[in-house]
């Protein structure tokens, strides 16, 4: 096996040859190497994260001299001490008394404001389509080539990614697109919108007991779905929640837009203390289902099903004991200011003026930028400090004293128990792992969920930590560590510590109640489920169109 790679356009070329006349050649584009280059403004930026600098200077400065004055003034002589411990003739007048207990208030006080309020997360629960719903990859293959409405070669197109994708035979879809048919108006939009956001919070309301009206906070995303009124206001009304409930609805900001309402809950809960904010997260299918012939917007039916999420929040104290998990950091990176991280995922119309939205070839190396940016700013805040003083001693060598040392990539598996990166595509996934140098088992959250329930968007992360909680695997303490991506270009991550054991039995209403103990399933090898050998003329004609359409 030869392997020639291709670094200007982030191509892997990979060539077999089974015998005298047969050879097969494996194009694929990878993610960029984002450890082994890294810029000090991002490692700064972590390090910013760590370190308040307005408690520093209370500390460092404001304490001392508040310090140093009441001394001056009670006349209290630091000789005299370590006699408070020492001697029991010393006695302490009634200014000095007060004077100490004044400064023994003044610290509890400072300490008490300038904490963070812990941020909990009570329980989560992932809406599971009906079995109807379910759609297989030979039932997609041949909706797809059933309907008419794509050429010959686009066909054979989704055919290739399909097989490719990771995807298995249980994903969902709704009514509107597999309706013969397709039937995609508004009013099927708003039914799949229904079906997932009110199956979701049912359930997370049964879970944790919480009534709709106690609710302070509501905040939903979707990106490609926002219909007036918004579906937060289809949540309020069908629940009949309060009507002070502050409600946010989040459009257009891709699959990292779980985390996004995360980030955006946790500074809402610390602003409104002692309240419950619930975070729903999905996507609509029914009116972003693409049908043109152009092979960049085609990638979006081959991998995004029905699903969403719902999350609830509080931060009231007397919430501890219950909860699952806390929130310890959110870490977010924003690369729209670059063009081409800008235009990677763009919604536009083809050259027929069929809506969709389209992936540029740029996609992998956006997304290796904004992922080396965001594990950057966070490694600061999560790795241990002997990963990051080695991690930081070689980076100081290499770009400070410019010397040829090979840079030190930190073990991200010291850091954190648990990983749930979002199950974007199998090619990321894949990229992923070798970066970061994670194992199968940590991968498996990720594989399994992109296998059993596809690329639901951003509540592919949640069904990822079900399966986590369904294997029985979250114990007292662990660390979960969720990384989201999406257009804009944006990389998002979530840091979570486990409040208590999660048993398997307590995983009742969890998605994968019914199916977890199939999995894992043995992923099939990336050409392994192609029938068939493809020839050396056949595979080159195959693999160069893309490659020419790309440079041009």
């Amino acid at each position: 096996m030869g392997s020639i790679e291709m670094d200007k356009e982030r191509l892997t070329a990979e060539m077999a040859f089974k015998d005298s006349s047969s050879v097969v050649i494996k194009i694929r584009r990878k993610l960029p190497d984002f450890l082994q280059s890294v810029k000090l403004k991002y490692v700064k930026l972590g390090y910013g994260y760590t370190c308040n600098y307005a408690t520093v200077l209370m500390f460092l400065v404001v304490l001392p001299l508040f310090i140093a004055t009441i001394i001056q003034l009670t006349g209290l002589r630091f000789d005299r001490i370590p006699d408070l411990w020492t001697s029991h003739n010393i006695q302490l007048d009634t200014a000095t008394g007060l004077t100490g207990l004044a400064v023994l208030l003044f610290l509890l006080g400072l300490y008490w404001a300038k904490r963070p309020r812990p941020v909990y997360l009570v329980d989560f629960a992932c809406y599971k389509p009906e079995d109807e719903r379910k759609m297989s990859i030979d039932s997609f293959l041949d909706m797809t080539e059933g309907n008419g409405a794509f050429e010959e070669e686009t066909v054979q197109f989704q055919k290739r990614i399909s097989t490719r994708s990771g995807l298995g035979d249980e994903t969902y879809l709704p009514k509107g697109i597999t309706s013969t048919p397709p039937n995609l108006c508004m009013k099927e939009a708003r039914a799949e919108a229904e079906l997932v956001m009110f199956g979701a919070l049912d359930s997370l309301f049964n879970k944790t007991g919480v009534k709709p009206r106690d609710i302070s906070i509501l905040i939903v995303n979707c990106s490609l779905f926002n219909p007036t009124p918004s579906l937060s206001s289809m949540i309020v009304n069908h629940y009949k929640m309060r009507s002070d409930i502050k409600s946010f609805n989040l459009g257009g900001m891709g699959c990292s837009a779980g985390l996004i309402s995360v980030d955006l809950a946790k500074d809402l809960l610390r602003a409104n203390p002692n309240s419950y904010a619930v975070v729903v997260s999905t996507e609509n299918i029914t009116l972003n289902w693409y049908f043109g012939n152009d092979r960049s917007m085609l990638l979006c039916n081959c991998i995004f099903r029905m699903g969403g999420g719902a999350v609830l929040l509080s931060s009231k104290a007397r919430d501890r004991t219950r909860s699952k998990y806390e929130l310890v950091h959110t870490v977010r990176t924003h690369k729209g200011a670059d063009e081409n991280s800008y235009n990677c995922v763009y919604q536009r119309e083809d050259d027929k003026g069929t809506v969709g939205v389209s992936l540029a070839r740029e996609l992998m190396a956006v997304a290796g930028d904004a992922l080396k940016t965001n594990i950057t700013t966070l490694g600061p805040l999560v790795l241990p400090f002997s990963e990051q003083f080695m991690f930081f001693v070689t980076l100081v060598r290499r770009k400070l004293m410019k010397a040829k040392v090979k840079p030190y990539i930190p073990d991200f598996k010291l850091a954190f128990e648990h990983f749930c990166i979002h199950a974007g595509g199998r090619a990321v996934l894949d990229e992923l792992q070798k970066n970061l140098q994670l194992s199968d088992w940590h991968m498996e959250p990720s594989r399994m969920t992109l296998h059993r329930f596809g690329n639901t968007s951003s509540s592919s992360l949640w069904y990822e930590l079900a399966y986590t909680e369904a294997k029985g695997r979250v114990g007292r303490g662990d660390r979960v560590w969720q990384i989201a991506f999406g257009s804009g270009f944006k990389c998002n991550s979530a840091v979570w510590r486990a409040l208590r054991a999660i048993p398997e039995g307590e995983c009742g209403a969890n998605p994968w109640a019914d199916s977890v103990d199939r999995y894992p399933v043995k992923m099939k090898g990336f050409y392994e489920s192609l029938d068939g050998r493809i020839s050396a003329l056949e595979n080159l004609k195959e693999v160069q169109a893309p490659l020419v359409e790309a440079t041009e």
